[in-house]
């Protein structure tokens, strides 16, 4: 069972609350996850009330990773499972706990997976949603549906050793599956595809984001494989090599 655990890498975007951070960092030692990564952290992530609230996590905030983007934090994960607590995200399809994290165990043994949590103010934006492939909501009563962002954790924790203490007491081994695409080759192939499509007049700039949105979209639920990925950026370089020869 700690195999899976070991190998997820547990996400907050621009935390704003040390105590949050905290807890969260106590949670990670309570279920075995190895590694914190901040991304632009609005507070101190290793101040005192931090550490107070991270009791035996306080190793993982000594060596929580802190990046810039999200974009960046998730790079070499090619299973990304995003939280939202709204619903109203429009072409972003929603799933349950359960399904995301039996679908993220489900990656190679040498893969990293990660659970990816937004601002305690506003969550993640649709951009950043955009970028997993599965994003989950957690149901909670209609009079009060905000969460505490270490709550969520620990929810989205416990269900990912629930289904991962089923798959063993099953006998259910770690499958060597194949992964899709990290986000990182799937961006740099959408930024190939914007430039190109802007070349040829199919986007214009206040049209842009609204349709790459949609193309990222398709990626995503397609779970286009890296292969796939640079087959398509094939065709898009051969393209682009035919237009500029013939305006030569």
């Amino acid at each position: 069972m700690e195999v899976i655990l070991q190998k997820t890498n547990l996400i907050l975007v621009e935390p704003s609350g040390s105590l949050n951070i905290g807890s969260v960092a106590r949670l990670c030692e309570n279920f075995g996850i190895k590694e914190l990564r901040l991304v632009t952290p609005r507070c101190d992530p290793n101040n005192d009330e931090a550490r107070r609230m991270a009791l035996k996590g306080k190793k993982l905030l000594d060596k929580a990773k802190e990046f810039s983007c999200l974009l960046d934090a998730i790079a070499d994960c090619p299973r990304v499972v995003a939280t939202a607590g709204r619903i109203d995200h429009g072409t972003i399809p929603l799933c349950s706990p359960e399904e995301a994290i039996k679908w993220s165990i489900e990656t190679s043994k040498k893969s990293s997976i990660a659970l990816v949590f937004g601002r305690e103010d506003r969550g993640l934006t649709n951009q950043e949603l955009l970028l997993a492939q599965k994003v989950i909501t957690i149901q909670t009563s209609k009079n009060y549906k905000s969460l505490n962002l270490s709550h969520a954790v620990a929810i989205v924790l416990h269900e990912l050793q629930r289904c991962e203490a089923q798959r063993s007491t099953n006998n259910q081994e770690v499958i060597d599956a194949e992964d899709p695409a990290t986000p990182k080759q799937i961006n740099d192939c959408l930024n190939d595809t914007e430039a190109l499509l802007l070349k040829i007049g199919f986007l214009y700039k206040h049209t842009t984001k609204a349709r790459m949105s949609k193309i990222r979209a398709l990626l995503q639920r397609a779970k286009v494989r890296p292969e796939e990925v640079s087959l398509i950026r094939g065709v898009l370089r051969q393209m682009r090599w035919a237009i500029e020869k013939q305006n030569y």
